[in-house]
């Protein structure tokens, strides 16, 4: 069982303070992993990396191949819209780089980590930043224009990522375009590891397939992990096992 520290990384004006879990293994300079939760930018919870998935089977693994994870908590939608979410990811980064290595960790170049929502943070993170050693994306939505598209019975102003960037993508095509990693890809992005089921409803595949060709037409270095099969939050995949040890072998090579 690795150790955890509950700590508030920031308090941004006027909101509830914002807590980071730090679980670290028994080595000195280890290397970091900044996990980022999903929810639809609507819920979710710092303390749950995937739903159904245990913190033995996810967070707990991670530290038993030697590294530091960071489970960050940001503001959701219903209490501040985008971009205050990338904010409260330099926050946290900016307490890790300074605070860290008090407990043994190097957060000099950390691999982030997210799951859907989270996993868009996650890339946009890494993509407007210079010093991410790699991303980890799992079934993260990456193009909002076409997020958009998807029927989901909801009114166009009620979906998750219209209360994300304040109202439909088509009538917010700056911050739509702002919040979609594939359209955010640059030469010089970071490593990516993007891994995607290939039967997700509620964030289609196709999201991760625009992201893996917007990566690598610019030169980045993508491995794209598709899971056969694999629905949401990785529903109907009989070993997550397997998909952690491939981002974990990810981020064992990209903090090399």
């Amino acid at each position: 069982m690795a150790s955890i520290l509950e700590i508030d990384f920031a308090q941004p004006e006027g909101f509830r303070p914002l807590s980071l879990d730090l679980r670290t293994p028994d080595a000195e300079a280890a290397p970091l992993v900044v996990f980022l939760h999903g929810g639809g930018w609507l819920r979710g919870s710092r303390r749950t990396f995937t739903p159904g998935i245990s913190a033995a089977q996810s967070f707990d693994r991670i530290v038993a191949a030697g590294f530091a994870v960071a489970s960050c908590e940001y503001r959701l939608s219903g209490e501040a819209r985008f971009p205050a979410q990338l904010d409260d990811v330099d926050a946290a980064l900016a307490w890790l780089r300074t605070h860290a290595s008090d407990y043994g960790v190097d957060a000099v170049r950390p691999v982030l980590w997210g799951v859907s929502a989270g996993a868009t943070l996650a890339a946009l993170t890494g993509l407007r930043r210079d010093d991410i050693a790699g991303v980890v994306d799992w079934f993260g939505p990456a193009d909002l224009f076409t997020l958009a598209e998807l029927d989901t019975g909801e009114r166009p102003e009620d979906t998750r990522e219209a209360r994300w960037i304040g109202g439909p993508a088509a009538s917010f095509p700056d911050a739509a375009r702002a919040a979609s990693p594939a359209l955010q890809a640059h030469p010089g992005a970071p490593p990516f590891h993007i891994a995607h089921g290939t039967a997700d409803e509620l964030v289609p595949f196709v999201q991760s397939e625009a992201l893996a060709a917007a990566l690598t037409t610019v030169g980045a270095d993508v491995e794209f992990d598709a899971v056969p099969g694999g629905g949401h939050f990785w529903q109907d995949v009989e070993d997550t096992a397997l998909l952690f040890d491939r981002a974990i072998a990810f981020c064992r090579r990209a903090t090399a």
